[in-house]
C-alpha cells in the first residue's frame, strides 16, 4: 500500500510522501504523525510564528539521521509559499540575503512537516508586509544546564530571573526547550533587549554563584545553569513554542504555567510529547504568553 497520499488544505493541494516513514525510531512515531500533530497544533502555533522569517532544522531520514539546517526557502516549493527576501542577519559584507519561508497558514505547516522539518525556530523579531525589519518584540533567556543540573535548576533560576523583571515591571512567561532546559520570554521593554538580558543574567550570576553562570565557556557550566542572553541578538533564533524537537521521543518545546515551573522536582516533571502537549492545549488552550 502506498504512503503517499494527496491533500487538499484550506484550498491548497499538497502531495505528502512517505507517509509510514518512522522518523523517531525509540518511540515509532512516523511522518504520518508529524503532520497530523502541526496541523492539530496550528491553531496555537500558527500565532507565534506569524511575520518571523523562519529557520528550518530538518530530519530527512529520521532524528537518529543526518539532519541539516535550513534557511533559505526551497527551489521547489509550491507558488503558494510566502518567502521573504532578508538581509542575512549574521552578514559582515551587509549584501548577503536570504529568502525566508514565512508561516502564515496551516497549509504551508503541513509542506513543511512533509520535508521533515521536525524543528521550526524564529527570532525575537518581526518583519512588515514589505519586508521591513521591525525591533524585537520579545526578550528571551535561553536556560542551558550543565550536568548534573537538569531543568529542575533551570526551573529554580526562572523564579529569580521572575522576580527580577517583576521588579521592573515587566511581566514573563515560561516554556520548556523540549530538550534539556527552558526558556523565559517577556514582552520587549522599552531599551536595548540585548544588553538588558545581559545585565540580568551577570546580576544574577554574582548573586548566585554556585547556581548561575552568564559567560559562554562550557567547562564553567558544570552543575550550574547557563543564562544564555546571547539568544537576544537579532543573528539568532529560539525553537517556537509547540515546536517538535530531535530527541528520542517525538518532545515538543512546551508552554508552562508557573505553578507547573515552581513544583517542578524531577525531569519528568517538565517532559511533554506530541500527544500530551495536543492534551494541554484542549484543557487550557495556549499558555504561551499568558
Amino acid at each position: 500500500m502506498s504512503s503517499d497520499a494527496t491533500v487538499r488544505v484550506e484550498g491548497r493541494v499538497l502531495k505528502l510522501t512517505n507517509l509510514d516513514k518512522v522518523l523517531y525510531p525509540e518511540f515509532g512515531f512516523t511522518k504520518g504523525e508529524v503532520i497530523d500533530y502541526y496541523t492539530r497544533i496550528a491553531p496555537v502555533l500558527l500565532p507565534h510564528l506569524k511575520d518571523r522569517p523562519v529557520t528550518l532544522k530538518r530530519y530527512p531520514n529520521g532524528v537518529d539521521g543526518k539532519w541539516f539546517f535550513e534557511k533559505n526557502a526551497s527551489e521547489h516549493r509550491p507558488d503558494w509559499v510566502r518567502t521573504m527576501r532578508l538581509e542575512s542577519p549574521g552578514s559582515t559584507k551587509g549584501n548577503e540575503t536570504v529568502n525566508y519561508v514565512m508561516v502564515d497558514e496551516l497549509a504551508t505547516l503541513v509542506w513543511l512537516a512533509n520535508l521533515a522539518a521536525l524543528e521550526l525556530h524564529v527570532p525575537q523579531w518581526t518583519v512588515g508586509p514589505r519586508g521591513g525589519k521591525r525591533d524585537p518584540d520579545l526578550l528571551v533567556f535561553d536556560l542551558d544546564p550543565g550536568a548534573p543540573a537538569t531543568v529542575v535548576e533551570c526551573c529554580r533560576v526562572a523564579e529569580r530571573i521572575r522576580e527580577v523583571l517583576d521588579d521592573d515591571g515587566v511581566d514573563s512567561w515560561a516554556k520548556t526547550s523540549g530538550n534539556k532546559g527552558m526558556q523565559m520570554y517577556a514582552y520587549a521593554p522599552a531599551k536595548d533587549t540585548s544588553e538588558y538580558a545581559k545585565a540580568v543574567a551577570q546580576r544574577l550570576a554574582q548573586e548566585l554563584p554556585e547556581l548561575v553562570v552568564a559567560t559562554m565557556a562550557k567547562a564553567q557550566r558544570t552543575g550550574k545553569v547557563f543564562i544564555d542572553w546571547s539568544q537576544n541578538n537579532p543573528a539568532k533564533t529560539t525553537v517556537a513554542p509547540y515546536s517538535l524537537r530531535a530527541r528520542e521521543r517525538p518532545a515538543v518545546s512546551t508552554p508552562l504555567t508557573w505553578d507547573e515551573v515552581e513544583d517542578c522536582e524531577v525531569v519528568g516533571d517538565l517532559v511533554f510529547t506530541a500527544d500530551e502537549v495536543l492534551e494541554r492545549v484542549d484543557s487550557a488552550g495556549d499558555l504561551f504568553g499568558s
